[in-house]
């Protein structure tokens, strides 16, 4: 009896000081992940903001407190770059989202055939690596020896200055990331697509609506959750624009391609002024809080 009230007793010992290693085993699991993230994300960002209070005088830096912040509300160079990130924003994003939409419905037809070979081919520009084609186009839209110009010159058509005209430049840089973001995103249209139940189409049919009505009534309220994501990250890429405009014009003629990630780089990495720099990144931070709450606001209660 006593032998087996002992043993009893050791059981249950060993049992409570199993339970509190139970109970940590979890933490221990995500210790690596949580620590990855506190070095490599939390640290950056905090220390990037502790930065943003500093000027920057060569290799000295002194407090400033919210200097680097009044300077940037004041810097033209600084409007100039938002101004030409917001064109992008409100002229290539819509544009870009309403091809891949088509696209989307013109890859999900079942008359299409060769349907996987198809979406590879609009897909691989995505996994083009952003330098590589930014330097391909940089040959193409070559002014003097480009291949564009020179089909241009076959029909009879003057050179155009792809990358020396203000205008041409901004254009330029448009068609560049419509090629290599319209695929992506027509991929994501299409993955939305397949799952729309077909009995809305069968049902708007039979009720005669035609193929636009179907688009209208059917398929764009379906996209709505995907549009709204593809919007979305759209614009957080289109804020953080810089490896186009920096391969492909660094931001000239004129700083008409200068966007605010290329102007966050100049100052940070070109003139060295990382607390001039980190201000910037912290205002497009704002930006990009602001406008993804408006993007929701508008959008979110109809996805």
């Amino acid at each position: 009896m006593t032998t087996l009230a002992s043993r009893a007793t050791a059981g249950k010992a060993t049992r409570v000081r199993r339970l509190p290693a139970m109970k940590a085993a979890p933490y221990l699991w995500v210790l690596p992940a949580v620590a990855l993230f506190v070095i490599f994300k939390l640290y950056p960002i905090a220390w990037s903001f502790w930065l943003s209070l500093f000027r920057t005088d060569g290799a000295l830096q002194t407090f400033a407190g919210a200097a680097n912040y009044r300077r940037l509300a004041g810097d033209p160079l600084f409007w100039t770059a938002l101004r030409n990130t917001a064109v992008i924003l409100a002229v290539q994003v819509p544009l870009m989202l309403g091809i891949a939409v088509g696209l989307a419905v013109a890859l999900n037809s079942p008359l299409l055939r060769f349907r996987g070979l198809i979406r590879l081919g609009f897909f691989l520009p995505m996994v083009t690596g952003l330098v590589a084609y930014g330097l391909l186009f940089a040959v193409l839209l070559n002014p003097q020896s480009g291949l564009v110009n020179w089909v241009l010159g076959l029909a009879g058509i003057p050179p155009v200055p792809w990358l020396t005209d203000t205008l041409w430049a901004r254009i330029a840089l448009g068609l560049a990331l419509t090629w290599h973001y319209t695929g992506y995103n027509a991929v994501i249209f299409l993955s939305r697509l397949q799952s729309l139940p077909k009995d809305l189409y069968d049902a708007a049919a039979v009720d005669g609506a035609g193929s636009w009505h179907r688009f209208r009534h059917v398929t764009l309220p379906g996209l709505r959750p995907v549009i709204l994501l593809t919007l979305v990250m759209s614009t957080i890429g289109t804020l953080q624009l810089f490896d186009e405009p920096y391969v492909l014009t660094r931001g000239g003629p004129d700083n008409s391609t200068l966007t605010a990630g290329l102007y966050l780089y100049n100052n940070g990495f070109k003139y060295l002024d990382f607390g001039y720099a980190s201000a910037i990144a912290y205002a497009l931070a704002v930006i990009i809080g602001l406008l993804g709450i408006v993007q929701f606001r508008v959008l979110g209660d109809r996805a």
